[in-house]
C-alpha cells in the first residue's frame, strides 16, 4: 500500500474513499498518518470520524492523544466510544482528567470503554470516579470499572 495515495483518498470528495483510506492508514501503521487521520476526525461524515479514531488508536502514537481528547466531545457517541478505547491504546497520560469527564456520558458504551481506557492508563487519580461507577446502572458498566479499578491496584472493589 502507498502511503500517499491513501492521503490523498483521505482528503478527497468521496465519504467512502475517506472512510477506506482512515481504515487503511491504521493498518499500514506509517506514522505520517497521525497528521491527516488527526484532520479526519473532524470531518462532516460520521463513519470517517469513526474510522479515523480507530486508525490514531491503531498507530498508538502519544501524539494522537489531544486528537482524540477532543473527540470524546464529538456529538456522535460511536466516535466518543472509540476514541476512549483509542486513548486507552496510546497510553498518554494527558487523557486521564477527559477520560474521568467521559465516565459520566449518557452512552453506556462511552462509559464502558472510558473505564476500560482508564485502567490501561494505570492512573491513580482514576480511582474516586471508577470507584464511583461501581454503583452504574450497567452491569457491563460496573463490571469494566472493577476490572479497572483491579489493574490500578485498588484492592477487591466489586467483589
Amino acid at each position: 500500500m502507498a502511503f500517499e495515495p491513501m492521503v490523498a483518498a483521505l482528503e478527497g470528495q468521496s465519504w467512502e474513499a475517506r472512510r477506506s483510506a482512515a481504515e487503511a492508514l491504521g493498518v499500514l501503521g506509517d506514522l505520517r498518518a497521525l497528521g491527516p487521520l488527526a484532520v479526519a476526525l473532524g470531518d462532516e461524515v460520521v463513519v470517517v470520524r469513526r474510522y479515523a479514531a480507530i486508525a490514531v488508536g491503531k498507530l498508538g502514537d502519544s501524539r494522537g492523544a489531544q486528537p482524540l481528547i477532543a473527540a470524546l466531545k464529538d456529538e456522535d457517541a460511536v466516535v466518543r466510544e472509540l476514541a476512549a478505547e483509542a486513548l486507552g491504546m496510546i497510553g498518554d497520560r494527558r487523557a486521564v482528567e477527559p477520560l474521568i469527564t467521559a465516565l459520566g456520558d449518557d452512552d453506556v458504551a462511552v462509559c464502558y470503554q472510558a473505564a476500560g481506557a482508564l485502567g490501561q492508563l494505570g492512573d491513580p487519580r482514576a480511582v474516586e470516579s471508577l470507584t464511583a461507577l461501581l454503583g452504574h446502572d450497567d452491569d457491563s458498566v460496573r463490571k469494566q470499572a472493577a476490572a479497572a479499578l483491579g489493574k490500578l491496584g485498588a484492592g477487591d472493589a466489586g467483589r
